[in-house]
């Protein structure tokens, strides 16, 4: 495993209610107390194990695409990465989390955030794709 920190997932079973409404982030509306059906993390999260794993973000690189330090990432490492996705890779054995881009025949590796440069690949670089993130979880609780 690539990362020190990275957990594996197996498949779950505990099923969790998911109601049929949507909760309003503006004023508050009637309460809407319908229950739409059960549904596992595994089918929320797409979770494929044992193809699927977690690892945390380090730093600020990533926030333009709402990824923020220590938040959880759920990476595929069985989907075939392409331009526009954003990876777990390691450049020259050195890990990181960036979006995969290309001009023309040039590979590059994007952060998003602009106090971070592009990083170009260049000839002798060695570039290993880890998996593609699929979601982020961040922990909301103050506490």
């Amino acid at each position: 495993m690539p990362f020190s920190d990275a957990i594996l997932l197996a498949p779950g079973s505990q099923l969790l209610p998911l109601y049929g409404f949507r909760v309003p982030a503006g004023f508050p509306s009637p309460a809407q107390d319908h229950l739409e059906r059960e549904i596992s993390l595994d089918e929320i999260l797409d979770i494929r194990a044992p193809h699927t794993y977690l690892v945390r973000a380090a730093g600020d690189s990533m926030q333009g695409a709402g990824i923020f330090d220590g938040d959880l990432m759920v990476v595929d490492r069985s989907r075939e990465a392409e331009a526009g996705d954003i990876v777990i890779a390691a450049l020259n054995s050195e890990p990181l989390v960036k979006r995969l881009a290309s001009e023309g025949r040039q590979v590059v590796l994007r952060a998003e955030n602009p106090r971070y440069a592009p990083r170009y690949i260049l000839e002798g670089d060695e570039l290993t794709i880890w998996g593609v993130v699929r979601f982020s979880v961040r922990c909301h609780d103050p506490r």
